[in-house]
C-alpha cells in the first residue's frame, strides 16, 4: 500500500514559518472540532426528532455556518502543505529549477487572488455589520461568519506569498516531505 508523504515545514526553517505552521494547525484543529460538534448536534437533533421530541431549532443553519467556518479554517494548512490539486502533465520534462519558477509564479498569482478575496470578504463583513443582518432561526449576526473566512484567506495569501519567493529563485518550496 503506497502512502503519500506528510508535508511539513522543514527543519531549519525560519521562526516565522514555524509560527505560521502552528497557527495553521490550530486553525485546522478548530475547524475539526467545529465540524465534529456540529455532526453531534445534528445527529442528536435527528434522533430526538425521530423519537417524537422535536429536533433543535436551526440545526440546518448550524451546518451551513459550520461548513463556512471549516472551509475557511482548513484553507491555510492546505495552502502551507501545498495540498491543492496540481496538474503537471506538460511540465514534467522541465528542469527542476524551471518547474520551481513556474510553480512560484502560480503561487504568486494564488497569493494575489487570495488577498483580493480577503479584501472583498472584509468589505462584505463591514456591509453585513452595517445592515445588522442575522440568520433567520438562530439569530447569529451574519458579519461574524465572515471573520474566519477573512482570517483563512488572508493567512493563505501570506503563506502563498512566502512559498512563492524561494520558488521564483528556482528553489523548491520551503516545505518538505517527511515520511
Amino acid at each position: 500500500m503506497s502512502r503519500e508523504p506528510d508535508i511539513r515545514v522543514q527543519r531549519g526553517s525560519s521562526a516565522a514559518l514555524r509560527l505560521i505552521e502552528r497557527i495553521c494547525l490550530v486553525s485546522a484543529g478548530l475547524g475539526g472540532v467545529t465540524i465534529f460538534v456540529t455532526a453531534l448536534v445534528v445527529s442528536l437533533s435527528v434522533i430526538l426528532r425521530n423519537l417524537g421530541f422535536g429536533g433543535f431549532t436551526g440545526d440546518f443553519e448550524m451546518v451551513e455556518i459550520a461548513c463556512c467556518l471549516c472551509a475557511s479554517l482548513f484553507l491555510p494548512l492546505c495552502q502551507l502543505r501545498r495540498g491543492h490539486v496540481m496538474v503537471d502533465l506538460f511540465t514534467n520534462w522541465l528542469h527542476r529549477s524551471a518547474r520551481a519558477v513556474l510553480e512560484g509564479i502560480w503561487e504568486l498569482l494564488f497569493a494575489a487572488a487570495l488577498a483580493v478575496l480577503a479584501w472583498r470578504l472584509s468589505l462584505g463583513a463591514a456591509e453585513m455589520l452595517d445592515y445588522g443582518d442575522r440568520t433567520m432561526l438562530l439569530g447569529v449576526p451574519v458579519w461574524l461568519i465572515y471573520l474566519p473566512a477573512i482570517f483563512g484567506t488572508a493567512l493563505s495569501a501570506l503563506i502563498a506569498l512566502m512559498l512563492s519567493i524561494p520558488m521564483l529563485r528556482g528553489h523548491s518550496a520551503i516545505v518538505g516531505a517527511r515520511s
